[in-house]
């Protein structure tokens, strides 16, 4: 670490600069330093070691990311090098590391505030705003035209990797997968419903300005050409944590759809998606489930570790079973 920090800060100027690592997260990819200068966090340092993303792949993502900024998104921009670039390769231990740097998003996390919205302000402006700048980056999707491609949904979702990644005693859990990967293939994948979407949009990748209520989006690390429903259903999905403590699923589910009601508005006052489209919302929500569960698994063989069946066993059984809407009106 010390070895690629000292190379970062000559490519991009950091001399005199605080380095503070980041404590990796359960399945993360990156190692994240946030960069201070005097006092001040402007800066988030990012190195990939991994091995398993080319140098295009990362360009890919923040030449996006660049055009999203460029145009009024509301995301954390990338920064140049002092070469130009906006991702730098480096050696370490006979190993490439891909470098950027990010400016970093004003505001915090929820989480870091303990789930507490900003004071004096309603909830329900949260769920607009967090819709809204969702909304913004899709509209600007639909218009971009890269020059470094990210992958398509059906480059990693196919039963030829998904069967190798799926251990064998778990066949009908490929059944279930393999039918929604069918009806996937039925979906329209033109210009107004498919295109570059975040694929992770959720409270840990955007950061809120507790005086305006702003939101800023940041880790696009995932982002691929998909369905933009599949954003949205990732959000609705994440409603759950707003409405664990109602103990009746009836009613929880209502509490989660008027949420996500909430973020329809918002992100409707930036773009729109076809009807028919938001009417799949449960096969969007599968189309999640399908995406937890495979990120799951690829962090176990990353990380050499053994499979703790109760961390996929809810979305594995909605799947095998038919239960619609990651089956939150079936739980007590």
């Amino acid at each position: 670490m010390k070895r690629i920090l000292e190379q970062a800060k000559h490519l991009y100027t950091l001399e005199g600069c605080t380095f503070i690592p980041v404590s990796g997260h359960e399945g993360g990819r990156n190692q994240i330093v946030i960069v201070s200068r005097n006092g001040n966090n402007q800066y988030i340092l990012r190195f990939s070691t991994l091995g398993d993303r080319t140098e295009k792949d990362y360009l890919a993502e923040t030449e996006f990311i660049r055009f999203l900024a460029e145009n009024g998104a509301p995301v954390a921009d990338v920064i140049s090098s002092v070469q130009g670039r906006l991702v730098e390769c480096v050696e370490a231990d006979g190993k490439a590391v891909y470098v950027s740097l990010f400016a970093c998003a004003k505001g915090m996390l929820l989480a870091d505030n303990g789930y507490r919205y900003r004071e004096g302000a309603p909830l329900s402006e949260y769920f607009f705003n967090a819709g809204k700048a969702l909304g913004a980056i899709h509209r600007l999707s639909k218009a971009y035209v890269p020059v470094s491609p990210r992958p398509d949904y059906f480059d990693k979702y196919n039963m030829t990797y998904l069967g190798r990644l799926i251990p064998d005693e778990y066949s009908e859990l490929k059944t279930a997968i393999a039918k929604r990967l069918e009806a996937f293939r039925t979906l329209p994948m033109d210009k107004s419903c498919y295109g570059l979407v975040h694929f992770d949009f959720s409270d840990g990748n955007y950061h809120i300005d507790m005086d305006t209520g702003a939101v800023t989006v940041f880790d696009f690390d995932n982002c691929m050409n998909c369905w933009y429903m599949f954003d949205l259903a990732n959000l609705w999905t994440h409603n759950e944590g707003w409405t664990r403590q109602e103990p009746d699923p009836g009613r929880r589910f209502e509490l989660m759809q008027q949420c996500f009601d909430l973020q329809l508005q918002g992100y409707k006052t930036e773009t729109d998606l076809p009807e028919e489209m938001l009417e799949k919302l449960p096969l969007f929500i599968d189309m999640v489930l399908i995406e937890n569960i495979v990120d799951e698994l690829e962090c176990c063989a990353r990380e050499g570790e053994v499979l703790d069946w109760e961390d996929i066993e809810d979305a594995v059984e909605c799947l095998i079973n038919d239960i619609p809407y990651a089956g939150l009106r079936e739980r007590t």
